[in-house]
C-alpha cells in the first residue's frame, strides 16, 4: 500500500515539473509563429511596394516613347506603293492618280526596275479603264499609253531580267496597244513574237502573278491572233489549266470566264459549257464591264 501511494506521489511529482516545460515550449513556439507571421507580411508588403514602382516606371517608359516617336516626323509614303494601291481600287481617276505617281517616281530613278514596271503597269491600266468606260476617242488613248507602258517594261526586263512583272505588262501593254490600233497594225509592227516571248517569259517565271494573269495571257494570245497565226489547241489547254487553279471563280477574274466562253462558243459542242461560264459571271464578281461583257454574249447564243 506505501509503496503504492509513492509511487503515485513520484508521478505527481514529475508532471508537476514537466508541465512549466511544456508551457515554456508552447509560448516559445507561439512567439516564433508571431514572428514568421510579421516576417512575411512584411515581405509582402515590400514586394507590394516594388510592384507598384515597376508598374510606375513601366508608366514613365512608355509615356517617354509615346512623345519621342510624336516628336520624330513619320517617313514619306512611297509613291510606288500609293500607286498601287490606287489601281487596286480602280476607275479612272485613281489609275490617272496612280500613272502621275509612277511617271514622277521613274523620272527620280530611270534605272530603277520597280518604278519602270510599275510605270508600264499604270500605262496600262489607265488606258484600259478609258477603253471601258468607252469614252470618245478611247483609241487614241490605248495606242499612246500601250506604247509608253511597252517601253518601260521593256526597261525593266533589261533592268532585271529574272522579274515577272517587266515580261508581264509588256504584254499586256501589247495588247492594250493593239485594241487602240488594231491587231494586223500591230502584227505589222512585228509585235506578235515578241508578245509571245514576254508572255512565256512571265510564264515561267511565275504563271501565278496578278492571280494566274499570264496563263490568262497565252490562252487569250493564241485565241485572238488572226488566221493562220492563232491555236485554239493551245488557247484551249491553258484556259483547261487556269480553270485548275485556286484563281477560278475569284471576284478579279471574271475576264476569263467571258474569254474561255468566246473559244468555246466557236464549236457547237461546248456552246453549252460557255453559257454556264457566262451564267456565272454575276455570281462571283460584281464588275459591271465584264458582267455586261457577259450579258452581250448570252445574248447571242
Amino acid at each position: 500500500m506505501k509503496k503504492r501511494i509513492s509511487t503515485v506521489f513520484l508521478m505527481m511529482f514529475v508532471l508537476l515539473l514537466w508541465t512549466p516545460v511544456v508551457w515554456a515550449d508552447s509560448a516559445g513556439l507561439a512567439a516564433n509563429v508571431e514572428e514568421v507571421y510579421q516576417s512575411e507580411t512584411s515581405a509582402l508588403d515590400d514586394a507590394g511596394d516594388a510592384e507598384e514602382m515597376i508598374s510606375e516606371v513601366k508608366d514613365a517608359a512608355e509615356t517617354a516613347v509615346e512623345a519621342v516617336e510624336e516628336a520624330i516626323p513619320p517617313a514619306p509614303a512611297d509613291p510606288i506603293d500609293i500607286a498601287e494601291d490606287l489601281v487596286k481600287e480602280g476607275g479612272i481617276e485613281n489609275t490617272k492618280k496612280a500613272l502621275d505617281l509612277a511617271l514622277e517616281a521613274v523620272k527620280k530613278e530611270p534605272n530603277s526596275y520597280r518604278a519602270n514596271w510599275m510605270a508600264a503597269r499604270t500605262c496600262r491600266e489607265y488606258a484600259n479603264e478609258i477603253k471601258r468606260s468607252e469614252r470618245q476617242g478611247w483609241e487614241d488613248v490605248c495606242k499612246e499609253y500601250g506604247k509608253k507602258g511597252m517601253n518601260y517594261a521593256e526597261k525593266a526586263t533589261q533592268l532585271n531580267p529574272d522579274g515577272v512583272e517587266g515580261y508581264y505588262w509588256y504584254g499586256t501593254s501589247v495588247g492594250i496597244y493593239s485594241d487602240g490600233t488594231g491587231i494586223l497594225t500591230a502584227l505589222r509592227e512585228g509585235l506578235k513574237d515578241k508578245t509571245q516571248s514576254n508572255f512565256e517569259t512571265a510564264y515561267k517565271i511565275d504563271k501565278t502573278y496578278q492571280k494566274g494573269g499570264p496563263i490568262i495571257a497565252l490562252g487569250r494570245f493564241w485565241y485572238v491572233l488572226p488566221w493562220p497565226l492563232n491555236d485554239k489547241t493551245k488557247s484551249m489547254e491553258y484556259f483547261r489549266e487556269f480553270q485548275k487553279t485556286e484563281f477560278y471563280r475569284h471576284p478579279k477574274t471574271p475576264e476569263f470566264n467571258v474569254y474561255f466562253a468566246e473559244l468555246l462558243m466557236d464549236s457547237r459542242g461546248t456552246r453549252d459549257e460557255a453559257k454556264a461560264l457566262l451564267q456565272d459571271v454575276p455570281n462571283f464578281s460584281a464588275d459591271a464591264y465584264w458582267n455586261k461583257r457577259a450579258k452581250d454574249l448570252l445574248s447571242g447564243l
